[in-house]
C-alpha cells in the first residue's frame, strides 16, 4: 500500500478527514511506523495494550519526571495502531470500539498521574468529566450517522496529553496551573462539539 491509499482510506474512515497540514504530517510518520510493525508482525491489537500499559505506568510513576518518557510512548503506541491496521487490512467495528476503550482508559490513568503530581482531586475530576463528555458527546453523534470529524476543539487529546507532559517536567508547583488551564480549554471543547451536534442533528 503506497502512501495515497494509505491517506485516502485513513480518511475514509475519519469521515472524510482532511490529510494535509500538520495531519498530513502525522499521517507520514505513522505510515512509516506503521510499514516497520507490519515488517515485524506486530499487529494493531499490541500496540494498542502497549498504549495502555506504558499509560499505567506513567501513573504509577508519577511525579517523577521520566513518566513523561512513558506517557510520550502511550500516545505513540495509541497513534500508530489504527495506522497498522490500514496497512495490515484489519481496521474493523471491533478494533475501533477497543481503539476507543483503550482511549479512556488511559485517560483515567492520566488523571490518576495528574493527581499524583498534587492536583487537587476536585480539578482532576472537572477536567476529566469535561472530556468523557466531549467524546462521548462525538461517539453519541457517530451512532446517530455522522461520522465526520466536524469541529477540531483546542482540548483534543494529543492537547491533554501536552498539558500532562508540562505539568510533569515543569515544577510541581505549577500542576493545578496547567490543569486549571486546561479545564478552561476543555469546557470550551466540549461547548463545541455541542455546538456541532446541535446544528447537525436538529
Amino acid at each position: 500500500m503506497n502512501y495515497s491509499d494509505f491517506s485516502s482510506r485513513w480518511s475514509k474512515l475519519h469521515g472524510n478527514a482532511t490529510t494535509t497540514g500538520m495531519v498530513g504530517g502525522w499521517l507520514r510518520i505513522s505510515f512509516v511506523a506503521a510499514g516497520i510493525c507490519t515488517t515485524l508482525r506486530i499487529t494493531p491489537n499490541i500496540l494498542t495494550f502497549l498504549g495502555v500499559l506504558c499509560a499505567g505506568f506513567t501513573a504509577a510513576t508519577s511525579p517523577h519526571w521520566w513518566c513523561a518518557v512513558l506517557l510520550a510512548f502511550s500516545l505513540f503506541f495509541d497513534g500508530i495502531d489504527g495506522s497498522v491496521a490500514i496497512i495490515q487490512n484489519r481496521a474493523s467495528k471491533l478494533g475501533a470500539t477497543w481503539d476507543g476503550l483503550a482511549d479512556r482508559i488511559s485517560e483515567a490513568l492520566w488523571a490518576v498521574a495528574f493527581y499524583r503530581l498534587g492536583v487537587p482531586l476536585s480539578w482532576v475530576l472537572i477536567v476529566s468529566a469535561l472530556a468523557a463528555f466531549q467524546e462521548y458527546a462525538r461517539a453519541r453523534m457517530g451512532s446517530l450517522g455522522v461520522h465526520e470529524v466536524g469541529v477540531v476543539t483546542p482540548a483534543e487529546r494529543p492537547v491533554r496529553a501536552s498539558f500532562l507532559f508540562c505539568a510533569i517536567v515543569a515544577p510541581h508547583a505549577w500542576a493545578t496551573t496547567f490543569v486549571i488551564a486546561l479545564g478552561l480549554l476543555q469546557a470550551l471543547s466540549f461547548f463545541l462539539v455541542v455546538r456541532f451536534a446541535f446544528r447537525k442533528l436538529r
